[in-house]
């Protein structure tokens, strides 16, 4: 009697901050971390100079860019193959934040980078906020018609649960942590019945963190985290899922983004 073999997956997302001044830490990390799969924010270039040659050296021969010159972008570089790449607009300003792809398994993975949402929490005075509450307005419209199996990653930019940020006293009116957008995000949580496998695998309250403010003059020392990076699964999904970590690490290497990279392994 035979038995189907199962196939793993790694797939890890990282907001790079800028991938082109990144070039050899980005290197560092398919070497060391080999993902098979790695989805990237903020790539911050057009999609006509992206470093592709990197990727293609290490084996990631299949590609989905949505670049912007000096300014957010999206990219997704898999060893697998990789289709159906979309692009949907959820800032409705044409922003380039998004982009998703299918598996051959039928896997869908988006990778979303959210708007940070400026200064003050508050959008009658600072647009920027409101652009990001209609965002996520969005998303939850999305969200509650998704009927594919679906990993959703990417830089959320809001650190949800008390435990998420090193103060929660300290940081409850401060934009990523305030009361309407951890709302949001449950309300887009439950849209689809999302497992946040980051919670999955580190119940609260530990310590789970993916980005320390390059204000900090020792950011490990100081620890004045904030989980604002996210991985999100379908239930079926979710089931899969046999590890998840944070490569905390690569914030230290040099010229480092200000987000470690999270990184699920799942066995389908």
């Amino acid at each position: 009697m035979s038995t189907k073999a199962k196939q793993t997956l790694k797939v890890a997302s990282w907001n790079i901050n800028s991938v082109r001044a990144r070039l050899d830490i980005v290197e560092r990390f398919l070497t060391e971390y080999a993902p098979d799969i790695l989805c990237l924010q903020e790539t911050k270039v057009m999609n006509d100079v992206f470093p592709e040659g990197l990727f293609r050296r290490h084996g990631y021969n299949h590609l989905a860019l949505h670049g912007q010159r000096m300014h957010h972008g999206v990219a997704i570089a898999s060893k697998v193959p990789i289709r159906d790449d979309d692009r949907l607009d959820w800032q409705a300003n044409g922003e380039a934040r998004h982009v998703g792809v299918r598996l051959d398994n039928g896997l869908r993975i988006e990778n979303v980078y959210v708007p940070a949402g400026g200064e003050e929490p508050d959008r009658t005075i600072n647009p920027k906020f409101g652009q990001k509450l209609d965002f996520f307005e969005r998303m939850i419209d999305w969200s509650s018609k998704l009927d594919v199996p679906t990993l959703l990653v990417g830089d959320f930019n809001v650190a949800p649960l008390e435990c998420d940020v090193w103060s929660h006293k300290q940081l409850i009116n401060v934009v990523s942590h305030t009361a309407i957008e951890c709302a949001l995000m449950d309300r887009l949580q439950k849209a689809h019945d999302w497992v946040d496998l980051g919670r999955h695998f580190v119940p609260p309250p530990g310590r789970l963190f993916t980005w320390w403010s390059y204000r900090a003059h020792d950011w490990a020392k100081s620890d004045r985290g904030r989980r604002l990076d996210h991985m999100w699964a379908s239930p079926e999904v979710a089931a899969k899922a046999v590890s998840h970590v944070v490569a905390e690490p690569v914030r230290s290497w040099a010229r480092p983004s200000d987000h470690a990279a999270l990184i699920t392994e799942f066995a389908f």
